[in-house]
Parts: structure tokens; C-alpha cells; sequence
């Protein structure tokens, strides 16, 4: 008898324990159902973000620079991407625009500067009205000398295919060609942060 007592405890333990397995991986699985519900959430909010083979397909080139910006800054690189955006442009034209802005002001809007004014280049692409931008009001104003600068962009054939600092100097016919071209991570990390904002 009491083998046989012994037996039907550890059967019936025995049970237990099998049902124990049995029960957690159920219970595990509904508890996991709800991570699982949030991670496709995160995806569509990294999809949103642009690619960043688009913003840089050459990679950088050489050095890059990299300044904080101030509101002013911030809101000069928005109306940038918008005005982009209202060409029917792409990502990648609002990295080259960004950089060529970064070189030309530092992404200020600037005005007349005198003696410390290179002729009479303004705004912040440095567009000049003696070189047929336009006025001084329309090159100071953001998405009137951005879409300019776009324009002239848009002429220069394989755009696409050139490296930044190339691109923005056929537009610009810069006396230093090669400076756009450090700009080019902080232009493309700011199309990031705000294409979709």
C-alpha cells in the first residue's frame, strides 16, 4: 500500500508540474502579445524618418563642420525644407540647399554688410540683385531666395549624381568651391530631424 500511495503522489505531483509547463508558456505568450503590439508603432515612426543613403549617396567628403544653431537658425533650415518641399524637390535638394546656406551665412539671414559684404550678396544664400536673384527683398526673404536657389539647381544636369559640394557651386560659382562640402553632415542630420515635422 504504501508503494502504491507513493505512486499516485508523484503522479499526481508529477501532473502538477506538467500542468505548471503547460500553463506558463501560455501564460508567457499573453503577456508578450502586448510588446508585440507596440513594436510596429516604432517601425512606421523609423519610416518616417528619411533614408540616409538618400541624404548623403556619396558619403561625406573630407572634414565636416558642425555649429549649434539658434531659433532663428532652426527656423531658416524649416522654411529651407519647405520651400523644397513646395518645388517638388527631394531630401537630398534640401541637404545640398542646407549646406550651401551653411557655407554662405552660416544659416543667418543676413542683410547689407558694408565693407564686410562681399558686393552686394545678401540673404542666406548670399544671392546677389546685381547678378539677376532678384531684389534684395525677395533674396532676403527664406523661401523666395531658397526656391531661386533651387531653380538654378534644378538646371544643372545629374544633379543627383554629384557630390554636394560640386552641385551647389555650379549654382553658386563660389570662390572657395570645396567649403559647401563640410557642411554636408549636420545639412543631411537636420533633413532627418526635420522633413517630417
Amino acid at each position: 500500500m504504501n508503494t502504491m500511495i507513493r505512486k499516485v503522489v508523484l503522479g499526481v505531483a508529477g501532473m502538477a508540474f506538467v500542468g505548471g509547463l503547460a500553463a506558463g508558456p501560455l501564460n508567457h505568450a499573453t503577456t508578450e502579445t502586448t510588446p508585440t503590439t507596440t513594436n510596429p508603432v516604432t517601425a512606421v515612426a523609423q519610416a518616417d524618418k528619411p533614408d540616409a543613403g538618400k541624404l548623403m549617396p556619396h558619403g561625406v567628403q573630407g572634414k565636416q563642420s558642425r555649429i549649434d544653431l539658434n531659433d532663428e537658425q532652426v527656423g531658416n533650415v524649416k522654411a529651407i525644407i519647405a520651400a523644397t518641399k513646395k518645388t517638388g524637390m527631394d531630401e537630398r535638394a534640401a541637404v545640398v540647399a542646407i549646406a550651401t546656406a551653411f557655407q554662405e551665412s552660416k544659416l543667418e539671414n543676413l542683410g547689407h554688410l558694408g565693407e564686410r559684404n562681399d558686393h552686394d550678396s545678401q540673404g542666406l544664400f548670399q544671392q546677389r540683385p546685381s547678378s539677376g536673384w532678384g531684389t534684395v527683398e525677395q533674396i532676403t526673404d527664406p523661401e523666395y531666395s531658397t526656391t531661386a536657389f533651387l531653380k538654378g539647381l534644378k538646371q544643372v544636369d545629374g544633379w543627383q549624381d554629384m557630390p554636394l559640394t560640386m552641385a551647389a557651386q555650379t549654382v553658386q560659382v563660389s570662390a572657395y568651391p570645396d567649403h559647401y562640402a563640410q557642411w554636408e553632415q549636420q545639412a543631411a542630420d537636420l533633413v532627418a530631424q526635420h522633413w517630417n515635422s
